[in-house]
């Protein structure tokens, strides 16, 4: 009977204290710690505040590093056609690529050419090609309108910096014609000025196309 009357005086005094049974952590202790953060979470919610990818651009000159490899390292500029030219290879496209996708590209070259069996390389931008897409028709300063480096822009942003619509602008059948890598061409018709307006007509297209550098923006005239 003691035996249990002081056990029960043990357990009593380590409640008042904070402290759990011998061999028990405290009440604290035990609780569940909060999940950490999965591994590279933080930098998914940067990439989503931004869809921006840039993607390789004729003019442009890159840094093609082969590791263990220095005689096929080599800055080369990507030519007229989107190429650049390789030690051993010759010329490998890479425009409108990635650079990671380029990376893959290369290597894919050297080894599908027996040049190498495990090539690893690495591709570095050392001077961005000129971001610019023209704007033309009825606008109040038609002409080139550069495109952020690091950033994107819709055909109504780039219709703001161009000054915006004329007075007889017909805003709601803006095209947009886009060279394609492979030499063919492509036009958008965007309904911009539902989207200044508001209107319940504007289409996701209108909103979400993002300019690719050389794009031609033209705003034709109402009839009067």
């Amino acid at each position: 009977m003691r035996r249990r009357f002081r056990l029960f005086r043990v357990l009593a005094t380590a409640a008042v204290f904070g402290f759990g049974a011998p061999g028990l952590l405290p009440a604290a202790a035990q609780t569940p710690a909060a999940p950490a953060e999965t591994p590279g979470k933080s930098e998914n919610k940067a990439d989503t505040k931004s869809n921006f990818i840039y993607r390789l651009t004729n003019t442009g000159r890159l840094r093609i590093v082969v590791y263990g490899e220095p005689d096929l390292s080599t800055i080369s500029r990507i030519d007229a056609r989107g190429n650049v030219n390789l030690y051993l290879v010759g010329d490998v496209h890479v425009a409108g690529c990635t650079v990671n996708e380029a990376q893959k590209i290369v290597e894919a070259s050297y080894r599908d050419g027996r040049f190498l069996r495990t090539p690893q390389v690495t591709i570095s931008v050392e001077d961005y090609a000129p971001r610019a897409v023209t704007v033309d028709g009825a606008v109040k300063n038609p002409g080139p309108v550069p495109l952020p480096t690091e950033s994107t822009l819709t055909v109504y942003q780039a219709i703001i910096r161009a000054g915006g619509f004329t007075d007889i602008a017909k805003g709601t059948a803006v095209t947009v014609t886009r060279i394609l890598p492979d030499g063919a061409k492509k036009v958008f018709t965007i309904d911009v000025d539902s989207l200044i307006k508001g209107k319940g007509r504007a289409r996701e297209q209108d909103d979400t196309l993002l300019l690719e550098p050389g794009d031609i923006i033209y705003v034709p005239e109402r009839l009067i």
